[in-house]
């Protein structure tokens, strides 16, 4: 009787410390975002784009412009090459290869240039991502947020990348 009596009294303590054990357990709550479409579809991701774009464009018409030039005084010395004296042809080509030296040179300035704010701007954008997703977290009780890029499977309904975007175009209008 009182081995009896002891199972039960043990069945019971286990009993209520399981059912007291599943109360405390936490949901691990996860979340993923697209950075990738934070980028093509937000205000500030599509403002990026069209600032580089537009930095591209103009880079590319100075370029272009520099290249012509280039072209103009390699034709004009093509054709007076003939009659020009040896020493003034010598100095046509000289000031036609410091031309294409200094084309040279800007291009790769201007590729560099635009890298830079490539990246200042995308460090600016991920610096406000990384601030709505830590609020985004904190607020709604996620234990883990990742890119969607860096895990191999989720589900679409822990998808959270259009509040994300709702969130950061609303900070964007705050800012301007």
């Amino acid at each position: 009787m009182r081995a009896v009596m002891s199972t039960i009294a043990i069945s019971f303590f286990a009993i209520i410390f399981c059912i007291n054990s599943l109360y405390a357990a936490d949901v691990a709550k996860i979340g993923v975002i697209d950075l990738q479409k934070v980028l093509e579809t937000s205000n500030a991701g599509k403002t990026i784009q069209a600032t580089l774009k537009k930095q591209k464009e103009k880079m590319e018409a100075d370029l272009k412009a520099k290249g012509t030039d280039i072209e103009k005084i390699s034709k004009r010395l093509e054709r007076e090459s003939m009659v020009m004296s040896k020493e003034m042809r010598e100095e046509k080509e000289r000031e036609q290869r410091i031309k294409i030296n200094d084309f040279k040179t800007l291009q790769k300035k201007y590729r560099t240039d635009l890298q830079k704010l490539e990246v200042q701007l995308m460090n600016q954008l991920q610096k406000d991502v990384k601030e709505l997703v830590d609020s985004i977290g904190k607020k709604k009780g996620y234990l883990l947020i990742v890119n969607k890029y860096t895990v191999l499977y989720s589900p679409g309904s822990i998808d959270i990348t259009d509040d994300l975007i709702k969130r950061l175009n609303a900070k964007t209008k705050r800012k301007k």
